[in-house]
């Protein structure tokens, strides 16, 4: 679009047509540039970060045109930038988002719903991809992963293009008043609305007003597509029907178990993984199969349905379209390669918005100097290969890779596009099967490999060939649901305090430099770890962040000093050991932290003894004190406030005493995470989040904010069938009543599953439905029972923790804390870390 035009749908003036230039880029982030001469900056302000603070950085990769709310920036300090002014650059956006929407005819499909929203928009993506007129051109544009809210949906329109022939978008809210603009923006002809359920419902006085909300969506559309099943989604649509069947009519197309309706469906029949399902659609028995048989899956699907129905796809295309659907996968995965690489795993689709968001992704990785791309033909391409791969190849330098390996026949006719980057290393192959038989896993050593294909490409062979083999047990780390947790808590800070984030103990079981290159890229102000091994782990991941040591041991002072890694000192005897250590290497001005005991009467100098503390600063300028910090006993539970208070007190004076007697102001900081919450008053310049960050918090208002980041996961080994009167597992402490049906999972006490949890104490769940434990429980394997629940085959995913069962409640079971679950998971356990 030209940067004309943008203007004119701010209702601005005109620019001067001279500096007039084709915008392809729209860019919020200055760490995410990619064609910086076509690019436009829009400096967002959110809660606790302003855009404008960053234009310095976007101007420096290259971009020379800014949309900006602040009119008293120094512009001198840009020679040849171009300033567009406007009094809010959120509007802003959004009002570029509804032009570039309203440029073009062609339909629009709009989907919200408290569930599915991104399954249903990814699935009618790849099927409309496959069906005649939607796959002519560029074929359909939709939302990128779940780029749903007020600002993912403008810049998810800002995709469409003349040569798509359908727009699939979807729009998220949390709390009243959000629809409105995003309605604004999408305008679809066709509305859908998935499931209804409790997600985000803390803002909404009841479902009523959270489905009136989602129903503002499609106050302009023609048709809306639901299920009429639920009574208080169909009462709020009729009324919705009745105001406007004056002005512009709703067209309904309603599908129902119970009812009748548009699509009736009359049967559902489950074999094995696959679930068969009849209707009754204008008279006519339809069918369909798909290979799942979760509800939620099987409600999505029959959203899918109607819409190819709507739009007047053959019923029998339908039907043989629909059984070939596949997972979504709405996340990255990164988990441990062979020969100490690192493996990004997108390999379930590949166009070039979604490749850029996973070059991002890989780029957040700092462990390996090395970057290789292995991807696939991009299929969407439907015209000027060469000039489309041009494009790509520009990307790809842009982003750092040093490695391309192309896959596909478009690739390997067009590879002359990447020509002009002999820096890139460059290998094709015609197909997977001849990659495979022409490679080795030698080919890589200690670098990061992303792999990015489309499904036909059956990249799962490389990523076998690739993953470094660990047992079936694995902890899913979730980094967009931490992520989520650390602007939480963010959104709590005071203006102007800082973030220590804790990263010790293996990241509460969750991982080291991958969480670290998360918190890195976020922002955060320091890093905490225990020991100072974990440190140097992270230095030599090229984690370049501060990183405070809790528990520095006389012994590692040097190498802390070799490591840029800083000390937590607190006593007299640390902080001379640790001035020595520094005389010798001939530091200066290090810096320390630290520690004040104030009531925990663990480690910290006591009140008595900070007269001596400052005149041995004062005597050493080696170092120099960067914080002053001291730590809370019951800062989680009410019944200690008091003593939190007499803490709090007792931290104020002593640091004041401190701060009084030194020529500079160290950073103060009192708060754990509890405390962020509980006791705001006690932020000082920084605070301590731990346990938080990972999705858990003893104060309630907070922990319903939070999504759970961690969830360990195993999988069925065998499945048998025992008589009343037998026994299972060690000294026969399993006792069957009656006949039972029993699955041997593949987890034991050696990956942290505590044996109190044996004997029915503790249990799993397998397809959503609990199963207790059965006999105590083994170093490798346990046994569950699992009678009653239907169609459990051998590899079905069991979850130990995660989603339906949380932490907490298997911290219960053990009467401990989540903290010892967590860091109790053993290292020999694989994690996969996900990131939407």
């Amino acid at each position: 679009m030209l940067l004309s035009a943008i203007i004119r749908s701010l209702s601005l003036h005109a620019i001067h047509p001279e500096t007039d230039i084709d915008i392809q880029e729209l860019i919020i982030d200055s760490r995410k540039v990619v064609n910086a001469a076509h690019a436009l900056f829009v400096a967002l302000k959110g809660h606790k970060r302003d855009g404008h603070e960053y234009l310095d950085n976007a101007y420096a990769k290259g971009i020379r045109h800014f949309l900006i709310s602040d009119a008293q920036i120094d512009t001198t300090s840009f020679p040849d930038a171009v300033w567009i002014t406007v009094p809010d650059t959120l509007v802003a956006l959004q009002a570029i988002g509804h032009y570039n929407r309203i440029q073009y005819q062609y339909p629009v499909i709009g989907i919200t719903g408290s569930n599915g929203k991104t399954i249903v928009k990814e699935w009618l993506y790849e099927l409309l991809s496959q069906c005649a007129p939607y796959n002519q051109h560029a074929g359909p544009v939709r939302s990128p992963k779940s780029y749903n809210s007020q600002i993912g949906v403008p810049l998810s329109l800002w995709m469409m293009q003349p040569e798509h022939t359908i727009g699939i978008f979807e729009a998220g809210i949390s709390e009243p008043g959000e629809m409105a603009a995003l309605a604004a923006m999408i305008r679809p002809e066709i509305g859908l609305l998935t499931n209804i359920g409790d997600a985000h419902s803390e803002h909404f006085r009841n479902k009523a007003e959270k489905i009136r909300e989602k129903l503002l969506l499609f106050t302009d559309s023609k048709v809306l597509i639901y299920c009429s099943d639920n009574d208080e989604v169909h009462n709020e649509v009729a009324a919705l029907v009745a105001q406007r069947h004056l002005t512009h009519p709703l067209s309904l197309f309603t599908w129902s178990y119970y009812k009748e309706a548009t699509l009736r469906i009359t049967h559902t029949r489950t074999e094995g993984h696959i679930t068969h399902i009849t209707a009754v659609y204008e008279g006519q028995e339809l069918q369909i199969s798909i290979p799942y048989t979760d509800r939620a899956y099987i409600e999505d699907a029959i959203h899918c349905w109607c819409t190819l129905l709507q739009l007047g796809i053959a019923a029998e295309r339908a039907a043989q379209l629909i059984p070939q659907l596949h997972p979504v996968a709405m996340r990255l995965q990164l988990v441990e390669g062979i020969n100490n690489c690192t493996l990004i795993n997108d390999s379930y689709n590949a166009d070039y918005t979604s490749l850029q968001i996973a070059l991002d992704f890989l780029n957040q990785q700092q462990q390996h100097g090395r970057k290789t791309l292995i991807l696939s033909d991009i299929l969407q391409v439907k015209k000027d290969y060469h000039t489309f791969y041009e494009k790509v190849a520009a990307l790809l330098q842009q982003k750092g890779i040093n490695r391309l390996i192309g896959i596909g026949p478009a690739l390997n006719e067009h590879k002359a596009a990447f020509a002009a980057y002999p820096e890139m290393e460059q290998q094709f192959y015609t197909d997977t099967d001849d990659f495979l038989n022409k490679s080795n896993t030698a080919m890589f050593h200690e670098e990061t490999i992303l792999l990015k294909g489309a499904r036909e490409f059956a990249f799962e062979q490389i990523e076998a060939m690739l993953e470094e083999k660990k047992h079936q047990t694995v902890m899913e780390v979730d980094l967009s649901a931490m992520h989520h947790n650390l602007k939480v808590y963010q959104n709590m800070l005071q203006p102007g305090v800082k973030l220590m984030t804790m990263v010790k103990a293996f990241s509460y079981g969750t991982g080291s430099f991958e969480i670290a290159n998360l918190l890195q890229y976020a922002g955060v102000d320091y890093l905490t770890v225990a020991y100072l091994d974990e440190g140097i782990a992270l230095r030599k991941s090229d984690i370049t962040m501060p990183v405070m040591v809790m528990s520095p041991e006389l012994a590692s002072y040097e190498q802390m000093i070799s490591w840029k890694i800083e000390p937590e000192i607190f006593s007299q005897l640390s902080l001379e050991q640790f001035i020595k250590v520094a005389t010798q290497k001939d530091a200066e001005a290090y810096p320390i932290h630290i520690k004040l005991d104030t009531g925990m009467h663990r480690l910290g100098f006591n009140e008595s003894e900070l007269p001596q503390l400052v005149q041995t600063l004062l005597n050493h300028p080696q170092v120099e004190v960067k914080s002053i910090f001291s730590h809370l006993a019951g800062s989680d539970e009410a019944r200690f406030d008091d003593f939190t208070q007499l803490q709090a007190e007792r931290y104020t004076r002593m640091s004041d005493y401190l701060l009084e007697a030194l020529p500079y102001r160290p950073i103060r900081h009192l708060c754990n995470t509890s405390a962020i919450s509980r006791f705001p008053d006690l932020q000082f310049d920084m605070v301590r989040l731990g346990i938080g960050l990972y999705g858990i918090d003893p104060n309630p208002s907070t922990s319903s904010l939070l999504q759970p980041v961690g969830s360990l996961k195993t999988t069925v080994a065998q499945i048998r069938t025992l008589k009343a009167g037998e026994t299972v597992g060690y000294s026969r402490k399993g006792q069957i009543s009656q006949d039972s049906t029993v699955a041997t999972v593949r987890i034991g006490y050696a990956d942290g599953y505590f044996r109190d949890f044996g004997n029915g104490k503790g249990g799993m769940l397998i397809h959503g439905q609990f199963a207790p434990t059965l006999g105590s429980i083994c170093m490798d394997m346990c046994m569950l029972d699992i009678t009653g629940i239907p169609n459990v085959q051998v590899g079905d995913t069991v979850t130990v923790f995660g989603t339906g069962l949380p932490v907490t409640r298997l911290a219960g079971w053990a009467d401990t804390i989540p903290y010892e679950i967590m860091t109790s998971v053993s290292q020999r356990v694989k994690r996969v870390y996900t990131n939407e």
